[in-house]
Protein backbone atom coordinates (compact mmCIF):
# COMPACT_ATOMS: atom_id res chain seq x y z
CA UNK A 1 0.00 0.00 0.00
CA UNK A 2 2.73 1.94 0.92
CA UNK A 3 4.47 1.69 -2.63
CA UNK A 4 1.67 2.00 -4.60
CA UNK A 5 1.35 5.84 -2.50
CA UNK A 6 4.68 6.61 -3.17
CA UNK A 7 4.15 5.51 -6.85
CA UNK A 8 1.11 7.90 -7.33
CA UNK A 9 2.97 11.06 -5.47
CA UNK A 10 5.88 10.24 -8.56
CA UNK A 11 3.08 9.96 -11.66
CA UNK A 12 1.84 13.26 -10.12
CA UNK A 13 5.60 14.86 -9.32
CA UNK A 14 6.24 14.08 -13.21
CA UNK A 15 2.56 15.19 -14.89
CA UNK A 16 2.62 18.26 -12.91
CA UNK A 17 2.83 21.31 -15.21
CA UNK A 18 5.09 24.77 -14.15
CA UNK A 19 4.64 26.04 -11.06
CA UNK A 20 2.58 28.88 -11.35
CA UNK A 21 4.06 32.51 -12.12
CA UNK A 22 3.66 34.81 -9.25
CA UNK A 23 3.82 38.83 -9.00
CA UNK A 24 7.17 38.45 -7.22
CA UNK A 25 8.80 36.15 -9.86
CA UNK A 26 6.85 38.92 -12.53
CA UNK A 27 8.80 41.94 -10.96
CA UNK A 28 11.93 40.19 -10.64
CA UNK A 29 12.14 39.19 -13.97
CA UNK A 30 11.28 42.87 -15.85
CA UNK A 31 13.45 43.90 -13.27
CA UNK A 32 16.65 41.77 -14.65
CA UNK A 33 15.20 42.21 -18.47
CA UNK A 34 15.82 46.41 -17.59
CA UNK A 35 19.11 46.13 -16.18
CA UNK A 36 20.51 44.16 -18.85
CA UNK A 37 20.02 46.97 -21.61
CA UNK A 38 21.49 49.70 -18.69
CA UNK A 39 24.27 47.63 -17.89
CA UNK A 40 24.92 47.05 -22.03
CA UNK A 41 24.13 51.06 -22.66
CA UNK A 42 26.72 51.74 -19.40
CA UNK A 43 29.41 50.09 -20.33
CA UNK A 44 29.14 50.11 -24.36
CA UNK A 45 30.21 54.12 -25.24
CA UNK A 46 31.22 56.11 -22.49
CA UNK A 47 35.15 55.57 -22.98
CA UNK A 48 35.56 57.92 -25.46
CA UNK A 49 33.25 60.77 -23.71
CA UNK A 50 35.17 60.20 -20.52
CA UNK A 51 38.80 60.39 -22.32
CA UNK A 52 37.34 63.02 -23.71
CA UNK A 53 36.14 65.14 -20.55
CA UNK A 54 39.69 63.93 -18.70
CA UNK A 55 41.40 65.45 -21.64
CA UNK A 56 39.26 68.80 -21.10
CA UNK A 57 39.74 68.92 -17.64
CA UNK A 58 43.60 68.54 -17.76
CA UNK A 59 44.30 71.18 -20.86
CA UNK A 60 41.90 73.72 -18.59
CA UNK A 61 44.22 72.64 -15.33
CA UNK A 62 47.40 73.62 -17.36
CA UNK A 63 45.70 76.50 -19.39
CA UNK A 64 45.08 77.75 -15.26
CA UNK A 65 48.32 76.97 -14.04
CA UNK A 66 49.46 78.86 -17.57
CA UNK A 67 47.56 82.15 -16.38
CA UNK A 68 48.53 82.14 -12.22
CA UNK A 69 52.46 81.87 -13.63
CA UNK A 70 52.05 84.95 -16.13
CA UNK A 71 50.32 86.62 -13.39
CA UNK A 72 52.41 86.39 -10.90
CA UNK A 73 55.59 87.14 -13.29
CA UNK A 74 53.58 90.34 -13.57
CA UNK A 75 53.02 91.32 -10.00
CA UNK A 76 56.88 90.15 -9.37
CA UNK A 77 58.55 92.11 -12.20
CA UNK A 78 56.51 95.20 -11.06
CA UNK A 79 58.34 94.61 -7.57
CA UNK A 80 61.80 94.04 -9.33
CA UNK A 81 61.43 96.81 -11.57
CA UNK A 82 60.24 99.25 -8.93
CA UNK A 83 63.29 98.34 -6.29
CA UNK A 84 65.99 98.04 -8.44
CA UNK A 85 65.20 100.38 -11.52
CA UNK A 86 65.77 98.16 -14.44
CA UNK A 87 64.74 100.54 -17.04
CA UNK A 88 61.20 99.50 -18.08
CA UNK A 89 58.63 101.83 -16.09
CA UNK A 90 61.60 102.52 -13.70
CA UNK A 91 64.69 104.26 -14.05
CA UNK A 92 67.68 103.08 -12.05
CA UNK A 93 67.77 106.96 -10.52
CA UNK A 94 63.98 106.25 -9.08
CA UNK A 95 64.48 102.96 -7.96
CA UNK A 96 62.98 102.22 -4.62
CA UNK A 97 66.78 101.52 -3.25
CA UNK A 98 67.40 104.82 -4.23
CA UNK A 99 65.06 106.62 -2.57
CA UNK A 100 63.30 106.70 -5.15
CA UNK A 101 58.93 106.41 -4.67
CA UNK A 102 57.13 103.26 -6.57
CA UNK A 103 53.75 105.47 -5.38
CA UNK A 104 54.73 109.21 -6.34
CA UNK A 105 54.11 109.24 -9.84
CA UNK A 106 50.99 106.95 -10.39
CA UNK A 107 49.30 108.54 -7.76
CA UNK A 108 50.70 111.59 -7.25
CA UNK A 109 51.05 112.35 -11.59
CA UNK A 110 48.10 109.87 -13.15
CA UNK A 111 45.55 109.83 -10.53
CA UNK A 112 42.11 111.22 -12.09
CA UNK A 113 38.42 110.96 -11.20
CA UNK A 114 36.48 111.60 -7.76
CA UNK A 115 39.41 110.13 -5.55
CA UNK A 116 42.42 112.23 -7.05
CA UNK A 117 42.37 114.25 -3.76
CA UNK A 118 43.01 110.82 -1.47
CA UNK A 119 45.56 109.59 -4.23
CA UNK A 120 47.69 112.47 -4.22
CA UNK A 121 47.15 113.21 -0.49
CA UNK A 122 49.15 109.28 0.02
CA UNK A 123 51.32 109.53 -2.96
CA UNK A 124 54.85 108.90 -1.97
CA UNK A 125 54.49 108.22 1.38
CA UNK A 126 56.34 105.46 3.51
CA UNK A 127 53.52 103.97 4.54
CA UNK A 128 52.00 103.89 0.99
CA UNK A 129 55.29 102.43 -0.80
CA UNK A 130 55.44 100.02 1.67
CA UNK A 131 51.95 98.89 1.55
CA UNK A 132 51.86 98.72 -2.00
CA UNK A 133 55.52 97.09 -2.61
CA UNK A 134 55.03 94.09 0.04
CA UNK A 135 51.08 93.57 -2.07
CA UNK A 136 53.54 93.12 -5.40
CA UNK A 137 56.17 90.92 -4.00
CA UNK A 138 53.70 88.52 -2.01
CA UNK A 139 51.40 87.97 -4.53
CA UNK A 140 53.89 87.96 -7.32
CA UNK A 141 55.65 85.07 -5.37
CA UNK A 142 52.14 83.20 -4.12
CA UNK A 143 51.06 82.70 -7.08
CA UNK A 144 54.50 82.25 -9.09
CA UNK A 145 54.28 78.93 -6.26
CA UNK A 146 50.74 77.88 -6.06
CA UNK A 147 50.62 78.67 -2.31
CA UNK A 148 47.95 80.93 -0.65
CA UNK A 149 46.00 81.73 -3.53
CA UNK A 150 42.76 82.74 -1.50
CA UNK A 151 45.04 85.38 0.37
CA UNK A 152 46.80 86.26 -3.04
CA UNK A 153 43.44 86.93 -5.04
CA UNK A 154 42.00 88.58 -2.85
CA UNK A 155 44.91 90.72 -2.27
CA UNK A 156 45.79 91.29 -5.84
CA UNK A 157 42.08 91.67 -6.41
CA UNK A 158 41.76 94.49 -3.55
CA UNK A 159 44.65 95.87 -5.23
CA UNK A 160 43.51 95.98 -9.20
CA UNK A 161 40.37 97.30 -7.77
CA UNK A 162 42.16 100.17 -5.92
CA UNK A 163 44.49 101.27 -8.83
CA UNK A 164 40.79 100.92 -11.40
CA UNK A 165 40.00 104.00 -8.91
CA UNK A 166 42.60 106.11 -9.42
CA UNK A 167 42.22 106.52 -13.01
CA UNK A 168 38.40 106.92 -13.36
CA UNK A 169 36.96 107.15 -15.68
CA UNK A 170 39.01 104.63 -17.82
CA UNK A 171 40.39 106.30 -20.84
CA UNK A 172 39.34 103.22 -23.31
CA UNK A 173 35.98 103.11 -21.80
CA UNK A 174 33.09 104.48 -19.52
CA UNK A 175 34.23 102.01 -16.75
CA UNK A 176 35.49 98.75 -17.94
CA UNK A 177 39.23 98.26 -17.98
CA UNK A 178 41.89 96.00 -17.51
CA UNK A 179 42.18 96.21 -14.03
CA UNK A 180 39.04 94.52 -13.21
CA UNK A 181 39.78 91.56 -15.24
CA UNK A 182 42.81 91.20 -13.65
CA UNK A 183 40.58 91.52 -10.25
CA UNK A 184 38.14 88.59 -11.73
CA UNK A 185 40.83 86.01 -13.14
CA UNK A 186 42.89 86.35 -9.81
CA UNK A 187 39.65 85.18 -8.01
CA UNK A 188 38.74 82.83 -10.54
CA UNK A 189 42.12 81.14 -10.31
CA UNK A 190 41.56 80.73 -6.24
CA UNK A 191 38.53 79.17 -6.70
CA UNK A 192 39.13 76.72 -9.42
CA UNK A 193 42.56 75.40 -7.02
CA UNK A 194 44.79 76.49 -10.29
CA UNK A 195 47.60 76.14 -7.45
CA UNK A 196 47.86 72.37 -7.24
CA UNK A 197 48.88 72.28 -11.27
CA UNK A 198 52.50 73.41 -11.81
CA UNK A 199 52.44 74.95 -8.14
CA UNK A 200 53.14 73.59 -4.49
CA UNK A 201 49.40 73.93 -3.87
CA UNK A 202 48.51 70.63 -2.69
CA UNK A 203 51.64 70.35 -0.20
CA UNK A 204 50.80 73.69 0.85
CA UNK A 205 47.34 72.64 1.98
CA UNK A 206 48.71 69.87 3.80
CA UNK A 207 51.06 71.50 5.89
CA UNK A 208 49.83 71.70 9.39
CA UNK A 209 50.03 75.03 9.47
CA UNK A 210 47.15 75.63 6.75
CA UNK A 211 45.59 72.31 8.33
CA UNK A 212 44.98 74.32 11.67
CA UNK A 213 44.23 77.37 9.04
CA UNK A 214 42.38 76.64 6.14
CA UNK A 215 42.18 80.56 5.44
CA UNK A 216 45.38 80.71 4.33
CA UNK A 217 45.23 77.87 1.53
Amino acid sequence: MRRNVSAMVNIAKGHEGPAPTTSIDRTEREAADHRLPTARHTTAGPDTALSGTGSAATAARYLLAGIRLALGWIFLWAFLDKLFGLGHSTVAAKAWINDGSPTAGFLGKSATGPFTGFYHSIAGSAVADALFMAALLGIGVALLLGIGMRIAAGAGALLMVLMWTAVLPPSSNPFMDDHLIYAAVLVVLALLGAGNTLGLGRWWAATPLVRRNTWLT
